[in-house]
C-alpha cells in the first residue's frame, strides 16, 4: 500500500508512506522545518498503535532539517520504543550532519541505504 501525505507546498515537503516486508517506510521529500514538520509527525505517528511498529524513514530526498524535524524524530523514536523500532536510512549530507551534531545518530539506528535499514 502506498499513501501520500501532504503536500505542504510543491517545493517544501511531500511524504510517501509504503509497506515493504511488513515494515512501514516513510519517504519524505524536501525540507523538514517548523512549517512542514507536522506533516512528517502525522505520517509517523498516525499508524495503529495496537501492534508494535517497525518503521524506516528514508531520508535520501530530505534537503534540509532543523530542530523541528529532530524533535519529530525523537517523538517517533519514543513512540516506537514500546516493542517496535524506528530506523533512519540514507540521510543526505546536510541531514546526516545535523543528526551527528545533536547526537541523534547514536540514539536512533541510522543506515547508509534503505536496503541496509530494511535488512538489518
Amino acid at each position: 500500500m502506498t499513501e501520500t501525505v501532504g503536500p505542504t507546498g510543491p517545493d517544501r515537503l511531500s511524504i510517501i508512506c509504503t509497506t515493504i516486508g511488513g515494515m512501514r517506510v516513510i519517504t519524505p521529500r524536501g525540507e523538514v522545518d517548523h512549517d512542514t514538520a507536522d506533516s512528517l509527525h502525522q505520517a509517523l505517528l498516525s499508524a495503529d498503535r495496537a501492534l508494535p511498529q517497525r518503521t524506516v524513514i528514508d531520508l535520501g530526498a530530505v534537503t534540509f532539517m532543523d530542530s523541528s524535524g529532530i524533535n519529530t524524530l525523537i517523538a517517533a523514536h519514543l513512540a516506537h520504543s514500546g516493542g517496535g523500532w524506528l530506523r533512519l536510512a540514507g540521510p543526505t549530507e546536510p541531514v546526516r550532519r545535523v543528526l551527528q551534531i545533536v547526537g541523534l545518530d547514536t540514539v536512533i539506528d541510522c543506515y547508509p541505504t534503505l536496503h541496509q535499514a530494511l535488512d538489518a
